[in-house]
């Protein structure tokens, strides 16, 4: 049984994290860190969790302590990484992976060297409808992919963490938020990197100094051009559709976990087949893969290496935002450019 401890223990581990571990069959939750000292002891009497720390330090320096899941914000993951990463301890960090690819970077090198297993927790590859979306295109049954979409919208004004709307703590608004659960979604699922693309991005009164929304317009290496549509401002949506020369898959809500989902195959302007999937294993299924990763049974699905591909193609992004320009979106070393 592999012992976690979650850095920043606060709304996500509430809302998602605390929910998968009580389904997880391979890992349970033995620590926390936070700063707030009262908060941090009234989520260990609520989650029974026995360890309590008021720093990331703190917690990497116990010996009860297998691995740590960082959920602080956005700036602070690559100091944790390296802090838990320093103390020979497995990581498991939220996405987006950190404020810019160098970051990413530094925090791979940090892992190898250490000898440590580094992964990022992009949930949603281990949703049941994400498999069969990719099974279902790997085994051709649409065709060649000829354009793809992804959308994650939320109405995030009254949003709890409101560190979300700062630019010097947050990687971005929404594209870094929950697009790059998009950009790494339509990667997996398409099996193919994103050569180039464009971005567009509006902000409100209410958004700080990032944006509340965006699209992307994405070229793949294998010629799918894709689209990415977020916002916090739009009604909640989470859609997934892929075109191919011969059929559709499209999941109006491909990106949920709390509720059954439709994944539909229309051929011919027809509706031919339709698969209710559920995702609520998801964080579970996340978890207990890092475990395994950990005791050398099976590598886990989502290396630094990938956090770090999805990084690039947000500073890309970033770029493209401020220049006008398509932007080229490099790979890291070692991955096929075919």
């Amino acid at each position: 049984m592999i012992r976690f401890g979650i850095a920043g223990f606060g709304l996500h581990a509430v809302r998602r994290l605390m929910p998968g571990f009580a389904l997880a069959k391979k890992c349970q939750v033995v620590a926390l860190s936070r700063r707030d000292s009262q908060k941090a002891a009234e989520a260990s009497r609520e989650y029974k969790i026995p360890l309590v720390f008021a720093s990331t330090e703190e917690m990497c320096r116990s010996a009860e302590v297998d691995a740590v899941l960082v959920t602080t914000p956005d700036v602070r993951h690559k100091d944790d990484v390296l802090c838990a990463v320093g103390a020979r301890k497995h990581v498991l960090c939220e996405k987006p992976m950190a404020m810019n690819a160098d970051e990413c970077h530094q925090m791979v090198e940090a892992a190898h060297k250490a000898g440590v297993l580094l992964g990022v927790a992009q949930v949603f590859r281990f949703e049941e409808s994400t498999a069969r979306l990719r099974a279902h295109i790997a085994a051709g049954e649409i065709g060649r992919p000829i354009l793809a979409r992804a959308e994650f919208c939320y109405p995030g004004r009254q949003h709890a963490r409101t560190w979300l709307y700062q630019k010097a703590i947050a990687a971005g608004g929404p594209i870094a938020d929950v697009g790059v659960h998009c950009i790494d979604i339509l990667r997996y699922i398409l099996q193919d990197e994103i050569m180039s693309l464009s971005a567009i991005a509006a902000s409100d009164d209410k958004s700080g100094d990032v944006e509340s929304a965006g699209v992307l317009s994405l070229r793949f290496r294998r010629g799918t051009l894709a689209t990415v549509l977020v916002s916090t401002r739009a009604y909640y949506r989470t859609a997934l559709e892929f075109v191919g020369d011969a059929a559709v898959l499209r999941a109006d809500h491909g990106l949920l976990v709390d509720r059954p989902l439709d994944i539909e195959l229309l051929r011919d302007q027809d509706k031919v087949r339709t698969e209710t999937v559920s995702n609520e294993l998801a964080y579970a299924l996340q978890v207990d893969a890092f475990a395994d990763a950990i005791e050398g049974r099976e590598p886990f699905p989502v290396p630094g290496e990938e956090g770090w591909q999805n990084q690039i193609v947000l500073d890309a992004a970033y770029r493209s935002i401020a220049s006008g320009r398509v932007e080229n979106v490099e790979l890291i070393a070692g991955r096929s450019r075919d």
